[in-house]
C-alpha cells in the first residue's frame, strides 16, 4: 500500500517497557500489511510477537549512560544540553540513513526533546506523514525533578508545543488530554485508548501452577529475615507450590494460599510506593487487632499453624512488585526493616510472556500511578483487566476513564483508605470473598469487550491512513493515479 508501504515507530526509550508502542507496531504490519521499522533503545526484551513477525525491523540505538549521583551540581546544566543533542544526532542518523524512507512516522511522546524536532526534521527530509502519539506532557515529568518554574521546563514546554503542533496527525490516550490539546495547544487528536491485546487473558490452573513453579525460587527468597511466605516452602514436593498442588494430571488451589496482590511499577517519583508500604502494615496490625492478637503471640506458632494448612479469616498477602527504576533499591530497603507478620513482598521483573501469566494469576492489582499531569491513564490497570484482575488504584482527575468503581475496581487517596480497602476485599479468602469475586466477575465481562486490535482499527486506522494520504497527495507532483496509488486503498475520500 502507498508509495513505499512502509511505517517508522520511534521510542526515545527502552522498547520492551513501551508496551503502547510495541502494540502500534504490531497493528501497523497486522491490520495495514505495512513494513515496519522500530527505531529504540535496547534494554528489556520486546514480547515474542514483535520479534517473531517478519514485517517488524528494530533497529536499537546506543544508550545514552545513566548520571552518576555524585556529579557536581555546576555540571548538570551542560549535561542536560549535552544529551538531547547527542540524541538528536544519533536520531537523525537513524531515521535519515539506517532505515529506508517510510509512508509514515509515528513517535511516542513524551519523551518530547530532541524527539519531536528529530522526527520533524527527519519526515520533512524524507517527505513522509508526521504523527505523534501522546502518552503524556514531556515538560510535566521533568518538572517533577526542576520544578515547575525551571527555565528549562518552559523551554522544554514551548518546544514540545511548537513541533507537537507541526505533526500531521496526533493520537491521546484520554479524553481529559484530548480536550488540553484542543482547548490549550491547538492540537486536535483522536482519542486511542490502551486496550490490552490478546495475550492478556485468565490464566488457566495449569499456567498457573507451571508459572509458579518458575517462580518458585523468586517466592523462596524473601527481602529480608524469613517472612510467611518463604517458611515451610523447603519442604515442599516437586509437585507443589505455595499455591497449586498436582494431583495426578489436575491442578488444585490451596484453601490457605496467599492471597496475591500485584503492582507493576517504574520505580519513580510520579508513584508514591510509600503508599503501599503502609497500607500494607496497616493490614497487618488490623488483622492482628481484630484477632485479639497481641505483640506477646509467638511469631513461630502462627508460622507452624500456616504450614499445617490452618485457614485464618483473614489471608497472608503476598505483594509481588514487578518492575524496574532508579528508587527500587531504596524501597526495597525500608520493605526490609518492616517487621510483618501476615505480609510478605517480592520484587522481580517477568519476561514479556510471563508478566500475563501473573496478572492472570493474582487475585488483586494495585496502581500507585498518580500521572504528572493528571491526564494519562496507566497502562499496567488495561493489562490487569485483560488478564480479568480487578484493581485498586489512585484517585486523580481521569482516572474514572479507565476504572469504574464497584464494577472492575476501587479508587482510594491514602493509605488508610487502602488498608480498609484489602481488608474488606480479602475477608473470608478464598471462598467466602464475595466483593473481590463481584469485582472480578465485572473485570471479566468488561474486559471481553474491548480489545486493542478492535479500539485501534476503529479510531487509530483511520486517522494514519488519512494522513498518509493527503500528506502524498499534497506534495506529489504527479496525481496518485499517475504514480500508481489509488487513495481508496487508504481512505474513502
Amino acid at each position: 500500500m502507498g508509495r513505499r508501504g512502509r511505517a517508522c515507530v520511534v521510542v526515545l526509550g527502552d522498547l520492551g517497557r513501551s508496551p503502547r508502542m510495541q502494540y502500534q507496531a504490531l497493528s501497523l504490519a497486522r491490520q495495514m500489511s505495512l513494513e515496519v521499522d522500530v527505531v529504540a533503545y535496547g534494554g528489556s526484551k520486546p514480547h515474542a510477537a514483535i520479534l517473531e513477525h517478519p514485517s517488524i525491523h528494530i533497529h536499537t540505538m546506543t544508550q545514552w549512560p545513566t548520571i552518576p549521583r555524585g556529579l557536581p551540581k555546576v555540571l548538570k546544566p551542560v549535561l542536560l544540553l549535552l544529551k538531547p543533542l547527542i540524541q538528536f544526532f544519533m536520531l537523525l542518523w537513524f531515521l535519515c540513513v539506517k532505515i529506508a524512507s517510510p509512508d509514515v512516522f509515528l513517535v511516542q511522546n513524551p519523551p518530547s526533546v530532541p524527539t519531536l524536532v528529530a522526527v520533524k526534521w527527519a519526515s520533512s527530509l524524507r517527505r513522509s506523514a508526521f504523527i505523534v502519539d501522546w502518552h503524556n506532557f514531556g515538560y510535566t515529568l521533568l518538572s517533577l525533578s526542576l520544578g515547575r518554574r525551571s527555565h528549562f521546563v518552559s523551554i522544554y514546554r514551548w518546544i514540545e508545543k511548537y513541533y507537537g503542533k507541526m505533526a500531521n496527525g496526533s493520537l491521546c490516550v484520554t479524553q481529559a488530554m484530548q480536550h488540553e490539546l484542543a482547548q490549550n495547544w491547538g492540537i486536535k487528536a483522536t482519542v486511542l485508548y490502551d486496550q490490552p491485546p490478546e495475550f492478556f487473558h485468565p490464566t488457566s490452573l495449569e499456567e498457573k501452577h507451571e508459572l509458579f513453579c518458575r517462580l518458585n525460587k523468586n517466592l523462596h527468597q524473601p527481602l529480608g529475615v524469613q517472612d510467611c511466605v518463604s517458611n515451610g516452602m523447603e519442604g515442599q514436593k516437586a509437585d507443589e507450590t505455595i499455591f497449586t498442588s498436582l494431583a495426578g494430571t489436575d491442578v488444585f488451589l490451596k484453601p490457605n494460599r496467599p492471597a496475591v496482590v500485584v503492582s507493576s511499577t517504574s520505580w519513580t517519583p510520579d508513584e508514591d510506593f510509600g503508599i503501599l508500604l503502609e497500607a500494607a502494615l496497616m493490614y497487618d496490625r488490623r488483622v492482628a487487632a481484630i484477632l485479639n492478637e497481641d505483640d506477646s503471640t509467638n511469631e513461630e506458632v502462627f508460622l507452624k499453624e500456616i504450614s499445617d494448612g490452618k485457614q485464618y479469616l483473614y489471608p497472608r498477602l503476598l505483594f509481588i512488585i514487578t518492575g524496574k527504576g532508579p528508587d527500587k533499591e531504596s524501597y526495597e530497603e525500608k520493605i526490609r526493616r518492616l517487621r510483618l507478620k501476615r505480609v510478605a513482598f517480592r520484587t522481580m521483573w517477568l519476561s514479556a510472556e510471563d508478566y500475563p501469566l501473573l496478572l492472570g494469576s493474582a487475585d488483586l492489582g494495585v496502581c500507585l500511578h498518580t500521572s504528572s499531569s493528571g491526564l494519562d491513564l496507566p497502562m499496567k490497570v488495561v493489562d490487569m483487566f485483560g488478564c480479568g484482575l480487578p484493581v485498586c488504584a489512585v484517585s486523580y482527575s481521569c482516572i474514572e476513564e479507565l476504572v469504574k468503581v464497584d464494577k472492575n475496581g476501587l479508587l482510594f487517596s491514602s493509605s488508610s483508605e487502602l488498608a480498609d480497602q484489602l481488608l474488606m476485599l480479602f475477608k473470608g479468602f478464598p471462598d467466602d470473598s464475595d466483593v473481590l469475586k463481584k469485582l472480578r466477575n465485572g473485570t471479566l465481562e468488561m474486559g471481553l469487550s474491548a480489545r486493542w486490535a478492535t479500539e485501534w482499527e476503529e479510531h487509530a486506522k483511520p486517522l494514519i491512513t488519512e494522513c498518509i494520504v493527503f500528506f502524498y497527495i499534497a506534495h506529489a507532483r504527479e496525481t496518485p493515479q499517475q504514480k500508481g496509488f489509488e487513495p481508496a486503498g487508504y481512505f474513502s475520500i
